[in-house]
């Protein structure tokens, strides 16, 4: 609705409220919906389904996630760069993935340098969150190759550096993985005690 005053270029647009908006009704009539608390666990946000949180403990806030990610000590860096092993190295020690090292071979998998060729690794760069393979160079313009830094999950373990200690990891790692299977499985021995 358009309001004129006495000069014809000076118009006032009039705002009308909606019946929902108006201050006659009582609140009461006005339409309310749940908070976000009753519905959390029904809740559809941008085409995913949320679920409600387990461990009240453990954060789901990208920002802070985020902060710790960034913030991190070196040893929990370690565990962050992670690689996973090669399909033979896999069934050989039974076990997915292991902190990645200085002298494993790797293979890229992803991304501009991915191919068959395998190569050292040159350094474990954990403040940058990256690592350097013997082959993965480029040319700078003034003409000196530097390596390129890569992330530890586009690439895959085909030969680990072993010592003693990487032994007991992979030692334990398979040790937890069988245990996992066969967590919460009925033994024969109770079986035949539950027959009985």
């Amino acid at each position: 609705m358009w309001q004129g005053t006495k000069h014809s270029c000076h118009k006032l647009k009039v705002r009308t409220l909606s019946p929902w908006q108006s201050p006659l009704l009582p609140p009461l009539w006005r339409p309310t919906l749940p908070s976000v608390w009753q519905v959390e666990d029904r809740m559809v946000l941008g085409g995913r389904k949320s679920i409600m949180k387990l461990n009240p403990f453990v954060t789901s806030s990208r920002r802070k996630n985020r902060k710790r990610h960034f913030n991190a000590p070196s040893h929990i860096r370690r565990k962050i760069m992670s690689s996973p092993l090669s399909k033979e190295l896999r069934q050989k020690y039974n076990v997915r993935s292991m902190p990645i090292r200085k002298d494993d071979e790797v293979q890229v998998v992803r991304g501009h340098y991915k191919g068959q060729q395998i190569g050292k690794v040159v350094q474990v760069y954990r403040k940058k969150y990256v690592i350097y393979i013997e082959r993965v160079q480029r040319e700078k313009a003034n003409g000196t190759t530097v390596h390129v830094g890569i992330h530890p999950s586009k690439v895959v373990i085909t030969r680990l550096k072993l010592d003693k200690d990487r032994k007991k990891i992979l030692e334990r790692k398979a040790k937890s993985r069988v245990d996992g299977k066969e967590k919460g499985k009925y033994k024969e021995e109770t079986i035949e005690k539950m027959q009985e």
